[in-house]
């Protein structure tokens, strides 16, 4: 594949570097990289929460690893259930990754300090990305409440559970009527904590490893220094973020009271400490080798296709 160096593609057209048109390419690029990745997020999600104190398992067998659950998912459910609850996950990038993708570049193009040689600290770097990752994530924290419980409704069938919802729009409107407002924005603060850290990991490290290979490496601003940015991206995501995914992905998927309040659970740090006590440290890596494959795959399948569309458009590099 031919790709057009930055600085020799033609002038960008006028609309071309606006933020609403910036929104819209971003959320073009998430929803590829989410359907292409999906069925990891589906993997690791399960993983994540069997295993916890107060779930019923009904004899069943636990996953085993990235491709026993995956296997064990297509033998039980059907191959289509590997793409289970896609709606809200793409619900959820269009505001998420179009509102973090936009506010990053404003803040970075306007609150961070330039060096001669191109490069930008790294601290100031790691404020925004913290900082937009939070922002974003509230704002989506509903769609992805409704993706965290559809993904484990296959899951609930088998153990002989009655379904809790049937569709994307379903679960909306009876999390609203069992909680109001509030309901919809069950597990929020450790969702933003997780996105925080996830978007220091991707966007922050993806921005930062690119510019110091094409300012100090030389390295020209075409796809394989975004593939190799993405992947380290990818990587640095995975290690911070999945302690707080394995708790986001509890305090979502409990059961709760007619108020709207965890049974199991009472806010993230008590998801925390229960989840090291009942099952050690290290069961907060669970899930992580899925975490990793697909948050690898799901940055370099983004940045690449990001970049490229930018590009193609006339829109100024990253």
């Amino acid at each position: 594949m031919v790709v057009a160096q930055r600085g020799v593609i033609p002038p960008p057209k006028h609309y071309a570097d606006s933020a609403w048109f910036k929104y819209i390419l971003s959320c073009c690029a998430a929803t590829t990289a989410e359907l292409v990745t999906y069925p990891l997020d589906l993997a690791k999600t399960r993983l994540q929460i069997q295993g916890e104190k107060g779930l019923n398992s009904n004899g069943l067998q636990p996953y085993r690893g990235l491709a026993g659950t995956g296997v064990g998912i297509i033998r039980e459910e059907g191959a289509l259930k590997l793409w289970q609850g896609i709606t809200p996950a793409v619900y959820r990038h269009l505001i998420y990754s179009g509102t973090r993708m936009v506010l990053y570049e404003k803040v970075r193009d306007h609150l961070f300090t330039t060096r001669p040689d191109g490069t930008r600290p790294v601290w100031q770097a790691i404020v925004g990305g913290i900082l937009v990752g939070g922002i974003a994530q509230f704002l989506a924290s509903p769609a992805d409440l409704v993706k965290v419980q559809m993904q484990m409704e296959g899951r609930r069938r088998l153990e002989g559970k009655p379904p809790r919802v049937h569709s994307a729009g379903e679960a909306f409107i009876k999390i609203y009527q069992a909680g109001g407002m509030r309901g919809l924005w069950k597990g929020c603060m450790p969702n933003v904590y997780r996105s925080a850290l996830v978007n220091l990991g991707d966007l922050t490290t993806y921005d930062s490893v690119k510019r110091y290979f094409v300012n100090s490496w030389g390295l020209p601003d075409t796809y394989w220094t975004h593939a190799l940015s993405s992947t380290l991206s990818g990587l640095v995501s995975a290690v911070l973020g999945c302690p707080a995914d394995v708790v986001k992905a509890r305090i979502m998927n409990q059961p709760t009271d007619s108020k709207s309040r965890g049974l199991l659970y009472r806010n993230s740090a008590d998801c925390f400490l229960k989840t090291v006590r009942n099952e050690g440290f290290w069961a907060l890596y669970k899930g992580f080798v899925p975490c990793w494959l697909r948050m690898g795959p799901w940055s370099l399948t983004f940045w690449i296709t990001y970049e490229q569309i930018r590009n193609a458009c006339g829109t100024s590099a990253f």
